[in-house]
């Protein structure tokens, strides 16, 4: 099972950090890479989000796949790449308080960063908050667990597990009894030949932490 839908809201795990959010007649994209197969027009994204430049986040090659003339692109602030259409430029904290109407979709940008780490720090790459159908998800991007998680609500989150560049799944679980969403998806592992963080351990700590978190797994 790649793909659940929950209430009016179908989330689809495309690998590694990439989602596919469909809800009020709207498709987001989250972080696409490598995409197997080009999306037919109707399948491609409204609205596109990318956490950082990272090549495994920001892909162009994927990102010409899900893209139509009229997709809305929002890029963190120093993303060094330049986007064609219409792309718009965001950081953390400069849309938090209101949030973003993005046709007719409410977005909101949040910081992403390692704590301990140099490969993501802060104001490098964000994290974001989208409402479909009424229901808050949170992809939490490339981080550790940062002190700001404890003011992020949302009934979807949609954490990296993977370690190393990210939160490991002890990390991850201890996120997510923070935020205290209703579901939450691991995310950034499982790429071909590399070890990183395994989904049902981290399922066996959150529900040691909170056992009213719903872990779901997805298949890429």
């Amino acid at each position: 099972m790649n793909s659940v839908k929950i209430e009016n809201v179908n989330i689809k795990w495309l690998g590694h950090s990439g989602f596919l959010l469909e809800g009020d007649g709207k498709k987001v994209y989250i972080d696409p890479f490598e995409i197997s197969e080009e999306p037919a027009f109707d399948d491609k994204a409204d609205i596109l989000l990318i956490t950082h430049e990272h090549f495994d986040h920001c892909s162009p090659e994927d990102i010409r796949k899900v893209r139509r003339s009229d997709s809305t692109t929002l890029i963190p602030e120093n993303c060094s790449l330049e986007f064609r259409g219409d792309a718009r430029r965001v950081a953390e904290g400069d849309t938090l308080a209101d949030g973003l109407e993005i046709k007719g979709t409410r977005i909101e940008v949040v910081p992403a960063y390692n704590l301990n780490k140099t490969y993501h720090p802060r104001g490098f790459g964000v994290g974001y908050i989208v409402e479909l159908g009424g229901i808050r998800i949170y992809h939490a991007g490339d981080c550790d667990f940062f002190p700001e998680m404890k003011s992020i609500k949302a009934d979807i989150a949609l954490l990296p597990i993977g370690g190393t560049y990210t939160m490991d799944e002890e990390e991850a679980a201890s996120a997510a009894a923070v935020i205290s969403p209703k579901i939450v998806i691991p995310m950034h592992y499982g790429r071909s030949g590399r070890k990183d963080g395994n989904p049902e351990k981290f399922k066996t700590l959150v529900h040691g932490k909170n056992p009213d978190i719903n872990v779901i797994i997805l298949d890429s």
